[in-house]
C-alpha cells in the first residue's frame, strides 16, 4: 500500500515525511516537482516513476504525495490524502504549512494512527479524537508540565465492534439530529443569459447528537435526480441500490453523510442574472465598462456573498469605475477586476460602471471579457431536492416519521 507520505510547500520544498515500511529518499519527489513546474494548475494525479508510483493531491497550498512501490487503485489512494487534509482541518481548522509546522506532533501522531503498516487503519473523526485529543491552550501547558503526550492509553471502544465509526455507550441528556444539504453550481451562461452547461454538485452533512446505537433511515421525493453518489461507510449500499432509501447507524458528531453529482441534463435554474456593456475603442485609449446584476430565481431567498471577477482583455491598461454597492479592485498585470458587492437589495440593484483605459492602436475586435460570478443562497436547494421521509429506530426509541420535522428548505432538525 502506502510506504511514504511526503507534505510539499508552494516553493517545492518538502517540509514533512513519515515512512511506514521503509524509507524512501526524498528525492523521489523530484518527478512530482518536474511534472509540477512543467503544469502548476494540471498535475496529473499519478506519476509513474521507475521504481515508484507517486499519488498526489493538492489542497490549502501544499502538496501531498504518497510513495507506493506496488500497483494500487488510485482513487483509494487520493481518497486517504482527501481524508489526511480533512482530518487536519477539523483538528487545526485548517491544513498550511504554518499550521502543520505548529503541530509537528499531534500531526505524526495522527498519520500514526490513520495508517498501520501502509494500510488505513482509523479515519473517522470521532474514534481519532478518543485516541489523539484536540490541541488546545490548557491540555498543551499540562502535558508540558506533566510530561503526557496526547496520545490515549486505552483502544476507543467503537474499534472493538463492528460499527467502527461510532463509539459505544453515547448519552446525551438532549438527542437532536441536524442535516445540513448544501448544493454548488458550477454554470456557463452566453452573452443572450442562455444556459450553455451547468451541473450541481452537493453534500448532506450532519451534526447526531443520539444516545445509545440508533438506526435511521432517509428517502428522498426524487432520489432519481442524483447522476453520481459518493456515501459514508455507515451507509447500507445494497438498500440504496434496490429501494433508493438511506439506511444507516451514524458516527456521533459531524460527518459528511452523502455527496452527490447533477449534471446538466437535468434543469437547473441559474438563480442570478449579469447586464453587461463594454466598449472599447480602437482609435482612441477609452472604453466603457457597464455592469449590473440581479436576482433571477430566488424563490424569495436573498443572494449573499455576492463577488464578480472580470477577466478583461490584455489590451486594457486601467479602470477607473464607480460601484453604488460593494469594492472593486483591478489588478494591471492579470488584468482581473475583482467586485465584491456582499448582500444584493432587490430595490436598488448593484452596478459598476466607468471609463476604461486601452493601449493605443490595440486590436480591440473579438475583446471579449469573461465574467465568473461568485454568491451563496441560504435555505435554498437549487436541484429541487426533497426529503420525504426520516425514521429512526432503537433501543429506547420510538419511530418517527420525518416531513413534519423539516423547518427550513435546505436544512432540517430533530429534536426529541
Amino acid at each position: 500500500m502506502i510506504h511514504s507520505l511526503f507534505i510539499i510547500n508552494s516553493s517545492g520544498d518538502v517540509f514533512l515525511e513519515k515512512h511506514w515500511r521503509s524509507v524512501i529518499s526524498r528525492s523521489v519527489c523530484d518527478y512530482f516537482l518536474e511534472a509540477q513546474r512543467a503544469s502548476p494548475n494540471d498535475v496529473p494525479p499519478v506519476i509513474a516513476a521507475p521504481h515508484h508510483y507517486l499519488l498526489s493531491i493538492q489542497r490549502g497550498g501544499v502538496s501531498l504525495v504518497a510513495v507506493c512501490k506496488q500497483e494500487v487503485a488510485p482513487l483509494f489512494v487520493i481518497e486517504f490524502l482527501h481524508r489526511v487534509v480533512d482530518t487536519f482541518q477539523d483538528y487545526f481548522s485548517e491544513c498550511t504549512e504554518s499550521i502543520i509546522k505548529e503541530n509537528y506532533v499531534i500531526v505524526y501522531e495522527l498519520l500514526d494512527e490513520m495508517l498501520d503498516n501502509g494500510f488505513p487503519l482509523a479515519t473517522e473523526s470521532n474514534i481519532l479524537k478518543e485516541l489523539i485529543k484536540p490541541p488546545n491552550i490548557l491540555r498543551s501547558i499540562t502535558n508540558t508540565l506533566t510530561g503526557k503526550s496526547n496520545v490515549s492509553g486505552t483502544l476507543p471502544s467503537g474499534q472493538l465492534s463492528n460499527i467502527p465509526w461510532r463509539r459505544t455507550g453515547v448519552k446525551y441528556t438532549s438527542n437532536e439530529a441536524y442535516f445540513d444539504v448544501v448544493e454548488e453550481v458550477d454554470a456557463i451562461i452566453d452573452k443572450s443569459g442562455a444556459t450553455v452547461f451547468a451541473e450541481i454538485q452537493g453534500y448532506i452533512d450532519c451534526c447526531i447528537k443520539l444516545s445509545g446505537m440508533p438506526d435511521l433511515t432517509l428517502s428522498f421525493m426524487n432520489p432519481r435526480l442524483f447522476d453520481d453518489v459518493s456515501f459514508h461507510p455507515c451507509v447500507r449500499f445494497k438498500r440504496w441500490k434496490s429501494e433508493r432509501i438511506l439506511s444507516f447507524i451514524p458516527p456521533d458528531g459531524n460527518f459528511r453523510l452523502l455527496s452527490y453529482h447533477i449534471a446538466s441534463q437535468s434543469v437547473v435554474a441559474i438563480p442570478i442574472y449579469v447586464r453587461h456593456s463594454l466598449i472599447l475603442r480602437a482609435a482612441g485609449d477609452q472604453g466603457k465598462l457597464d455592469i449590473t446584476v440581479g436576482p433571477k430565481q430566488t424563490l424569495g431567498r436573498t443572494l449573499e456573498g455576492v463577488s464578480l471577477e472580470v477577466c478583461m482583455p490584455k489590451c486594457v491598461l486601467n479602470c477607473s469605475l464607480i460601484a453604488n454597492q460593494g469594492k472593486y479592485t483591478f489588478d494591471p498585470v492579470t488584468k482581473v477586476l475583482q467586485w465584491e458587492i456582499g448582500r444584493i437589495d432587490v430595490t436598488k440593484l448593484p452596478n459598476i460602471r466607468g471609463s476604461v483605459s486601452v493601449v493605443s492602436g490595440a486590436d480591440t475586435s473579438g475583446a471579449n471579457p469573461t465574467i465568473n460570478v461568485h454568491f451563496n443562497i441560504l435555505q435554498l436547494a437549487v436541484s429541487g431536492l426533497r426529503v420525504n421521509r426520516l425514521d429512526m429506530y432503537g433501543e429506547k426509541y420510538k419511530p418517527f416519521k420525518g416531513v413534519k420535522y423539516v423547518t427550513k428548505a435546505g436544512k432540517f432538525h430533530i429534536r426529541m
